[in-house]
């Protein structure tokens, strides 16, 4: 029988086609009525600003947009992005992700997304600033952003810094509010962020690969034997989520990360390369490239078809697609970013044994901390102080037993390591993790239950059935 050729031209690489077609793949294993499927699968609203900022004496017009998917659960969550090529369709599609992304993980969040289209080298801090503040005027002006309506972060091109902006501005607006902080996540530590947020979605990831590899069955046909230790990672993008992933699996799970790809090239050392000195490099001289002892390669998409036993795209979207999906040499691609395989790519794939672990899970890190964040800013205290205290005197308690028990004094050291109780990153970063355990194997569960082609196709459902859940309480569709 003769193969037909795939061409990249055959495909469609619209995000939002492919998130509809993602969800319809679930859909059709349901039997809610299609008018539910149909509520929960359009975007509700979609707000386009156009921008008007000066600059000196002269005025510059930037397009922006927030786009509020799902009002089955209050407030709505979502980044918004800095980027030149963002666009309407696209922020739609990651509305309709973090929907999806929210339920699967158990998060009371409807999904929204933001994005101004910009690109940052080109402009100076300062006018990032305005660009911001006078975005944040414009959601304040029309309702789509507050504690209890819509609570922005960070996502593609921004960070703490933009989140202390926001917080900063809409605080302005309504003076004496003591909720004004739960606006917006992802903000400093020191202006009511909370620790572990920044690197919560590496740390997510690293969580979620943790828990597949405790399955043997669920690897078995990748050949890779369970645990993480000594296995082979590329990762596509040095950002956030793919500097934070990297550093875990390396630093605790003992992973060979032979390479990292950036928007300029590849880096690669089948040895494994140093993430700390790595990232080291790129702070001093901007870029991965002639990292020492490692091959760059010119190509930045390289690192997709470097051999390794898991390829982590952290970058974009489409990244994976009918035109290099031959060249994938990972037994396992665990999608960090939003929708870096494509649909008919991970069909592929899937033929060839390969596992995919879907976004809308493995990306999940980032709002499951933004949801203590948002939480702690309402309670108005910091995670672990009442409990931090009630562990400390248990662990007096304990040591004192011991002591008397044997009739010796504990070291010091020993001493210091039963009193101490958990701090606020430990307790983040424990309730991330549960979190992630919990939601995988609801979705290998189910997907073994009714057999279904892939993780995907089971998490798209897991979420669907929770939504409408949500919507059957509210009276709608009952």
């Amino acid at each position: 029988m003769t193969r037909r050729k795939s061409t990249k031209a055959q495909e469609n690489l619209d995000l939002n086609h492919i998130v509809s077609r993602q969800f319809e793949a679930a859909a059709s294993y349901t039997r809610l009525p299609r008018g539910l499927l149909d509520q929960i699968k359009q975007c509700d609203n979609v707000f386009l600003i156009n921008l008007p900022v000066r600059f000196g004496r002269q005025y510059q017009m930037f397009q922006a947009w927030r786009a509020e998917h799902s009002h089955h659960c209050k407030p709505l969550k979502g980044g918004i992005r800095f980027s030149p090529i963002v666009n309407q369709e696209e922020i739609i599609a990651l509305a309709a992700l973090m929907t999806y992304k929210c339920a699967l993980v158990d998060v009371p969040f409807g999904g929204s997304k933001g994005g101004i289209a910009i690109n940052r080298r080109e402009l100076k801090d300062d006018q990032v600033e305005q660009i911001t503040r006078r975005y944040t005027a414009e959601l304040i002006r029309k309702n789509f952003i507050g504690p209890g309506v819509n609570v922005p972060a960070p996502d593609l091109g921004t960070s703490e810094r933009e989140m202390s902006w926001i917080a900063d501005t809409y605080d302005a607006f309504h003076p004496g509010g003591i909720d004004n902080l739960a606006c917006v996540t992802g903000k400093p530590v020191s202006q009511g962020g909370i620790r572990g947020r920044k690197e919560a979605t590496g740390r997510g990831v690293q969580y979620g690969l943790r828990q597949v590899f405790r399955h043997s069955k669920d690897i078995g046909m990748t050949e890779l034997k369970p645990g993480l230790s000594g296995k082979r990672v590329s990762i596509q993008g040095f950002g956030n989520v793919g500097f934070h992933a990297a550093k875990f699996l390396w630093e605790e799970d003992d992973c060979c990360i032979v390479a990292v790809g950036e928007e300029d090239c590849t880096v690669h050392d089948p040895s494994g390369l140093n993430i700390i000195r790595l990232h080291g490099h790129r702070q001093r001289t901007g870029s991965i490239r002639n990292f020492p002892g490692a091959n760059t390669l010119e190509d930045p998409k390289a690192v997709l078809e470097i051999n390794s036993d898991i390829l982590i795209p952290a970058a974009l979207e489409n990244q994976i697609t009918l035109e290099n999906v031959s060249r994938i040499k990972a037994g396992i691609v665990a999608e960090a970013a939003n929708g870096p395989v494509t649909p008919d790519a991970e069909e592929e794939l899937l033929r060839r044994g390969v596992l995919v672990i879907p976004d809308i899970y493995l990306n999940a890190g980032g709002v499951t901390v933004s949801y203590f964040e948002w939480g702690k800013n309402l309670a108005h205290i910091r995670h672990g102080r009442l409990q931090h205290r009630l562990e400390v005197s248990r662990g007096h308690a304990l040591v004192n037993f011991l002591e008397q028990f044997s009739d010796k004094l504990l070291t010091q050291k020993s001493r210091e390591i039963l009193i101490q109780g958990e701090d606020e990153l430990s307790l983040v970063n424990s309730g991330l993790e549960d979190t992630m355990i919990n939601a995988y194997e609801e979705i290998r569960s189910l997907k073994k239950r009714e057999k279904l082609p892939s993780l995907r196709t089971s998490a798209f459902l897991v979420a669907i059935e929770k939504i409408a859940n949500s919507y059957q309480e509210l009276g709608i569709f009952p």
